[in-house]
């Protein structure tokens, strides 16, 4: 069985997922085998937070060069938007990054 550190990954911190954190939305790189439900008992038990909705997107690799002919592509991975509830507390590793 997994555990809630296998399905939650890592976050993404880019500048569009930090402006989103002040609609309580935040983005995590996630199991590619986790479904919606897993990611939000997940998210609850990692943070203590309330999780109103989970919106799922798989990311296929770039391709990418090194040199003139090998080609290769970069990970792929599946990427979490998760919304918490209106009265729910925000997450406190986001906070400092804004």
């Amino acid at each position: 069985m997994k555990t809630a550190y296998d399905i939650i990954l890592k976050p993404i911190i880019t500048e569009q997922s930090m402006e989103a954190t002040e609609l309580k939305k935040y983005v995590f790189i996630v199991a590619s085998d986790a479904n919606k439900t897993e990611i939000k008992k997940a998210v609850s038990e990692i943070f203590g937070v309330k999780v109103e909705k989970v919106t799922t997107i798989r990311m296929d690799g770039k391709l990418r060069r090194q040199g003139r002919y090998p080609e290769g592509r970069s990970a792929s991975y599946k990427k979490a938007v998760v919304k918490l509830t209106a009265d729910s507390k925000t997450i406190e590793f986001f906070e400092g990054m804004v």
